[in-house]
């Protein structure tokens, strides 16, 4: 399995995704929304950017389970609660993903919503991976 970065000189550089992933071979995975919460599905924190991490964790704790690991993550979708609180603290949410996800950035979208199933969340992660 393979996953190749496209990213088109007419959009410009990407900062902390790619345009678009390739892939041959493997399988996929496709995983559900996480969000910030433990074993006993409690939410870790009311902090964004604890919620950010833990949801990450949680994703690439999927992804481990099947096998893989964060570098196969070949899409992720991010739904917050308020983007300008993800943009004001986007330097610390950067430090908590490169920790996990070191220099790999796969095909990214943020969206902002209204609200999320557990009243507490502020973040959800869904994505998918390429085994």
């Amino acid at each position: 399995m393979t996953l190749k970065i496209i990213n088109p000189e007419s959009l410009g550089a990407p900062h902390g995704y790619s345009n678009g992933v390739l892939t041959e071979g493997g399988r996929l995975l496709f995983i559900s929304g996480q969000i910030a919460w433990d074993q006993q599905q409690q939410i870790v924190s009311t902090d964004l950017v604890d919620q950010f991490d833990r949801a990450l964790a949680n994703v690439i704790a999927v992804v481990n389970e099947a096998g893989g690991g964060a570098e196969q993550i070949a899409r992720l979708v991010i739904y917050v609660t308020d983007k300008n609180e993800y943009r004001k603290r986007l330097k610390e949410i950067g430090g908590c993903y490169r920790a996990r996800m070191g220099k790999h950035f796969p095909a990214m979208v943020l969206v902002e919503v209204a609200g999320l199933l557990e009243d507490r969340a502020q973040i959800e992660i869904e994505g998918v991976a390429v085994l």
